[in-house]
């Protein structure tokens, strides 16, 4: 449980969204780890941080779904990476996710601004 104060200026993930980004992350492109997290963070406009201990139980539970694929390479640093890609099961996972996550927006749309559905009764 993180410290009180300790996300004051970040957004914490609800859970079950992060599968979604990692699965949107990885639709750009084969990624490995470190480079996943830092793409959240830098698409969201450093408002959302995935730290080690969240991403990688993530990874290895979207790969045990065969939602992604992963393989051993050598980083341009000439280090071992793991390497992760989105699989067609993946994919198609990330149409239907997008689709609850626009319901959701939608959903709470409506709640956070309910004149606009007052003017329909």
């Amino acid at each position: 449980m993180p410290v009180k104060g300790c996300y004051q200026n970040h957004i914490e993930l609800l859970q079950g969204t992060l599968d979604l980004l990692i699965l949107q992350t990885l639709l750009w492109g084969a990624l490995h780890g470190y480079s996943i997290s830092q793409a959240i963070r830098l698409h969201s406009g450093e408002r959302l941080r995935v730290d080690t201990g969240s991403l990688y139980p993530a990874l290895h539970r979207l790969e045990r779904k065969k939602w992604i694929a992963s393989d051993w390479k050598l980083s341009e640093n000439n280090q071992r990476v793991k390497v992760y890609w989105l699989t067609a099961a993946g994919r198609k996972q990330l149409l239907a996710e997008r689709s609850r996550w626009t319901q959701l927006l939608e959903a709470i749309g409506s709640i956070l601004n309910p004149a606009s559905k007052e003017s329909k009764i």
